[in-house]
């Protein structure tokens, strides 16, 4: 199994759950609060607290697809899988972890939670650009 289309697919598909969360919670809200206008702020910040966080989430996934899901093409992309292919869950679960911690909280224990799972999924990025580098140097 190529874990590579399979992190980087997944990596896809959650940013498009959390496009859906974001959909739903707007739906909910506007019914809720009986609102006839669907304007809305792509920030996220006409919504209540949760509706921020699952905006926010969203945001992060597509600001760093390109260093987390980059270098996952261009290993596919040069038949290089072999290297991103042991890590490519782990990338994949820290980035749905990072979201889900993003959703559930704020606190500073969250936020320090949250940069840990990011460091995990930038430092294989890196670790992964530079052993793509290295190979076609």
């Amino acid at each position: 199994m190529n874990y590579t289309i399979l992190a980087a697919s997944g990596f896809m598909i959650w940013t498009m759950l959390l496009i859906l969360a974001i959909a739903a919670y707007r739906n909910y809200s506007n019914k809720q609060n009986k609102r006839k206008d669907l304007k809305f702020d792509p920030s996220g910040t006409d919504m209540a607290p949760l509706g921020q966080r699952i905006t926010r989430a969203h945001a992060n996934c597509y600001e760093t697809a390109i260093f987390i899901v980059g270098p996952m093409l261009i290993a596919l992309a040069t038949n290089s899988a072999a290297i991103t292919n042991d890590l490519a869950l782990v990338v994949l679960g820290a980035r749905v972890i990072q979201s889900l911690i993003h959703i559930a909280s704020v606190s500073n224990m969250a936020v320090l939670l949250r940069f840990v799972f990011f460091l995990v999924q930038f430092g294989i990025s890196a670790y992964w650009l530079f052993l793509l580098v290295l190979k076609f140097a």
